[in-house]
């Protein structure tokens, strides 16, 4: 018996010359993914997941197996219950279906391509046509689409498509009546694919083979329209290049031939003597050598004055040996005080004059005279230079698509389109690193006149932003009064203090200025009100968030407006999400017209409530400080887990100093607030001098004020810092003072802390009783306010204070208490720190083993909310209790990770570990 199968649009199965009854759709479906892999084993899984999808049900298997038992019936009526199948084969955890090749539609489908492959185009194009008759809809069109929608089914969709597109490619060549029917095929696709580039430009192709130019350019200018109105782009390099080819061929039968005699332009600007550095930048640029490559285009981006044009140009001569038929050059005007944007059509009216084109010769439409330079240009190796451009749609007529031409574009402005959509090589000028820097300066006002007074010449140069143009300014300035000392031009421009006025040249057109304002000029207001309000931002970056906070918008509208600003090169890109500004140009913000309507405010609450809900997460069981609401327009970033906190801290740690120190003279409480819900950070980072000198800027803001509150959490904080750099004599001044104020205040919880601040730093002068005295105190507070977590803490830290006493049972008892507490109040951190004072007990009793339970305890938990200092701490305890069991090698394990830790945090923890360690070293050589 002969079966025969059709996958190729309804599937179907023949017995002889009778159709069979697939049955119901899942079985249909078995039997379709099977020829889809006909001669491949499916494992179970496999075939589930194409039946289901991601929710089988949980018969799932039983239904594969009663599927695979019908078609065997079906295709063997013969077969036994216990015969071996051979059409719908067991193995490899699944099924095979095994036939005749001839006998499957797909195969035979997949065979003729493969035909078409080595066949001269005419026979290819054939076989192909054949290829495409075997098909009667979509790959198992009669199937449920959320089957046929799977990517097995999706990829034999492609192929067919694949062969149309080849098919395509084979018309031509082909010619007659071949490429007609071609032609039937390719435009009943094109229409079902209408956002298919490259289907859409071989659609071109074919119409122009077959005399059909003109609707081939309205397949062009139809699939133009519609990518914009669909997906919001403009048509990719292959649509375009056909484009241009069928305009070429156009052209060609208009005029009967495009073969003018070329000349050889020399236009390019002389390179600048006084040209140094940027050897990275130069390194950027593509490689070129005597044979000619594929079409090339470079883009060279920066902001105003960075040395664009200057580096391009250099480049240019060093490379123009390799172009013998000629250099073009442009400026495009595309940022120019004094001068109209030059069209694309003008550029190329100039270029074609300059390759001999008679006047009355070029072509009155842009697309013609881009036809016209290109087919100029086809064999020959030219340098094409396009300065000062605009944008991406003034440059693209002008490129050359001829092999071996190398085009190289500058622009205040990203040229995103040139790179994504023509593969361009992006090259943006930055500052110059400061020894090429001095090395300009060196190079214009001379070698030995630097050499004098190096540490002068180097502070000019970070004075000036290390930016060219200022460098060239503060250069014609030295060089024009040549008695000046280095160091007394630095110190005229010190004094200018970061103003624009220091780098003015001999008219308001040539000055830095006018540089920046031909930048500034063409931003949309959106774009133009985010660039002057990153003058008021506290720090020298900002991520999305606080840049929308301080606009006051939606993010998204944010996000906008700074990509806007990237491609004009106003501001940068640190890091992905981060951004910042220079500093030159953040003097030029500063001298802009704007009310900041609120920015201000708007940015504090942005980082105030974003840092008060960064600490809640990673310190859960301090008070929070009790904060208004946020101004209307703020946001405040929401984090998942305390690992996002911490990476938050980190990142921002110095914006938020830098808001701190700035806003201490001003009476509006975000200097101590942000200071205070700092603090415990710096605390568990090690970075007590930071935390100190912040902490006293908080409290003269808060006496400023004579906000009482504000001055006891203050003093508490700027206490317990005091304490921790060994000023006992303040710490117990201002922990004292804070005692008093919360208990004026009536807040039990902030005196609460205050006594268990004060107790900790009793405990480092060996005043433990005293500490217990505070911790009574501080418990009695817990209990009135029926506070339990803060009771759990008391309980902890006076079971920490029993172990410096020695007193190892009475410790073991108030730490476990404390893990007990905290498990039923949900504090994690303080769970943590009691599973590390139980094993440290667990140590000092000689239960070693136990102790290190306790410790991993402790381990994990400070690893799940990310607090890497007290994770090192409890690492140190780690090792120190395998040292006292007799296992120096796990001892030494645990205090190299603890070490890694503290110096990744610059914490001062490290000398002890380090300290350990070496004697570890010295034990083991003696």
């Amino acid at each position: 018996m002969s079966l025969r199968f059709s996958v190729l649009g309804p599937v179907r199965a023949w017995s002889g010359e009778t159709e069979l009854d697939l049955g119901a759709p899942q079985q249909r479906a078995l039997l379709a993914i099977l020829l889809i892999n006909v001669g491949h084993p499916l494992s179970l899984r496999e075939i589930v997941a194409v039946l289901w999808g991601s929710e089988p049900p949980e018969t799932a298997g039983n239904l594969v197996h009663r599927y695979v038992g019908a078609l065997r019936r079906l295709f063997e009526p013969g077969l036994t219950g216990r015969g071996a199948s051979g059409v719908l084969v067991r193995g490899s955890g699944g099924y095979r279906l095994d036939v005749d090749p001839a006998a499957v539609d797909l195969l035979c489908f997949r065979q003729l391509r493969r035909d078409a492959e080595g066949s001269e185009p005419g026979r290819a194009a054939e076989l192909l046509l054949d290829a495409l008759e075997l098909w009667h809809g979509p790959v198992a069109s009669d199937l449920p689409a959320q089957v046929r929608t799977g990517p097995a089914f999706t990829l034999v969709d492609g192929e067919r498509l694949a062969a149309v597109k080849a098919a395509a490619e084979h018309a031509p060549a082909a010619g007659g009546e071949v490429a007609e029917r071609v032609l039937l095929v390719v435009r009943a696709a094109a229409t079902a694919h209408p956002l298919d580039e490259s289907l859409q430009a071989r659609l071109m192709l074919v119409l122009a083979a077959t005399g059909r130019q003109a609707e081939a350019l309205e397949v062009f200018h139809a699939t133009r329209k519609l990518l914009a109105g669909e997906l919001g782009l403009d048509p990719g390099p292959e649509l375009r290049e056909t484009h241009e080819r069928v305009l070429r061929q156009e052209a060609e039968s208009a005029s009967g031939t495009v073969d003018v005699p070329v000349e050889r332009p020399a236009q390019l600007p002389p390179d600048l003597a006084v040209f140094a550095g940027r050897g990275p930048e130069l390194a950027l640029f593509p490689q070129v050598g005597d044979e000619p490559g594929p079409a090339a285009v470079v883009t060279v981006s920066g902001m105003g004055g960075a040395g664009k044009t200057t580096l391009a140009v250099h480049w240019a001569h060093r490379i123009a040996g390799h172009f013998p038929d000629g250099h073009l050059y442009i400026d495009l005007h595309g940022f120019s005080p004094s001068r109209a944007m030059i069209s694309p059509a003008d550029a190329l009216h100039s270029f074609l004059e300059a390759l001999g084109v008679p006047v009355r010769s070029i072509p009155a439409s842009l697309e013609a005279q881009t036809a016209l330079f290109r087919s100029l240009l086809a064999g020959r190796r030219v340098l094409v230079v396009l300065d000062n451009a605009r944008d991406s749609e003034q440059v693209r007529p002008l490129l050359p698509g001829a092999p071996g031409c190398l085009t190289v574009v500058t622009s205040r402005h990203q040229l995103y389109d040139l790179v994504s959509q023509h593969g361009a090589i992006a090259i943006t000028c930055e500052d110059l690193p400061s020894g090429d820097a001095v090395e300009l300066l060196s190079r214009r006002i001379g070698a030995e006149r630097v050499a004098r007074e190096p540490a002068a010449a180097a502070q000019i140069a970070e004075l000036a932003g290390r930016i060219p143009l200022t460098l060239a300014m503060v250069s014609a300035r030295a060089a024009m009064n040549p008695r000046f000392s280095l160091a007394a031009i630095a110190r005229e421009l010190h004094e200018w203090d970061g103003s624009l006025d220091a780098f003015e040249g001999e008219s308001a057109r040539s000055g830095v200025r006018s540089v920046f304002d031909w930048s500034y000029r063409v931003l949309t207001p959106s774009a133009a009100r985010m660039f002057r309000l990153f003058a008021l931002h506290p720090g020298p970056e900002c991520a999305a968030a606080a840049a929308a906070s301080q606009a006051g918008e939606p993010l998204a509208r944010a996000r906008r407006s700074l990509a806007e600003l990237l491609r004009a090169n106003l501001i940068v890109e640190t890091e992905p999400g981060r951004f910042g500004v220079h500093d030159l140009l953040r003097a030029y913000a500063r001298e802009l017209d704007g009310d900041d309507d609120g920015a201000r405010e708007r940015v504090l609450d942005h980082y105030l409530h974003t840092a008060a809900e960064g600490t809640a997460l990673l310190f859960p069981g301090r008070e929070r400080l009790p904060l208004g609401s946020a101004a209307p327009g703020t946001l405040v970033t929401e984090f998942r887990d305390a690992g996002e906190a911490a990476a938050w801290f980190d990142t921002e740690r110095p914006v938020l100093i830098a808001a701190v120190k700035q806003n201490a003279t001003v009476r509006d409480g975000y200097a101590w607030q942000l200071a205070v819900a700092l603090d415990m950070y710096l605390d568990r980072s090690g970075s007590w001098l930071v935390q100190r000198e912040i902490l006293e800027l908080a409290r003269a803001s808060a006496l400023a004020t004579a906000d009482r509150y504000a001055l006891a959490c203050t003093e508490r904080s700027l206490g317990f810092v005091e304490g921790r750099l060994g000023r006992w004599a303040e710490a117990d001044r201002h922990l004292e003072h804070a005692l008093e104020l919360f208990a004026e205040l009536g807040d039990g919880d902030g005196e609460a802390r205050a006594h268990r601040l004060l107790a900790f730093t009793l405990n480092q002068r060996e005043r433990h009783d005293d500490a217990l005295a505070h911790y009574r105190a501080a418990a009695r507070l817990y209990r009135a306010a029926g506070r339990g977590s803060g009771l759990a803490h008391v309980h902890n830290e006076t079971g920490w204070t029993y172990l410096l006493l020695g007193d190892y049972p009475q410790a073991l008892a108030e730490c476990r208490r404390a893990v007990e507490e905290h498990r039923a109040t949900g504090d994690r951190n303080g769970e943590a720190a009691a599973w590390d004072s139980v094993g440290y007990a667990e140590h000092h009793l000689g239960a070693y083993e136990q102790a290190l339970i306790s410790f991993s305890h402790a381990l994990r938990i400070y690893r799940l909310v990310h607090d890497r200092y007290l994770e090192a701490d409890t690492l140190v305890h780690i090792g120190d209790t395998h040292e006292a069991a007799g296992r120096p090698a796990r001892a030494e394990t645990s205090w190299r990770e603890a070490l890694a830790i503290f110096d990744d945090l610059g914490h001062p923890d490290a000398r002890q570990t380090r300290d350990r360690l070496r004697r570890r070293e010295v034990r083991a050589v003696a």
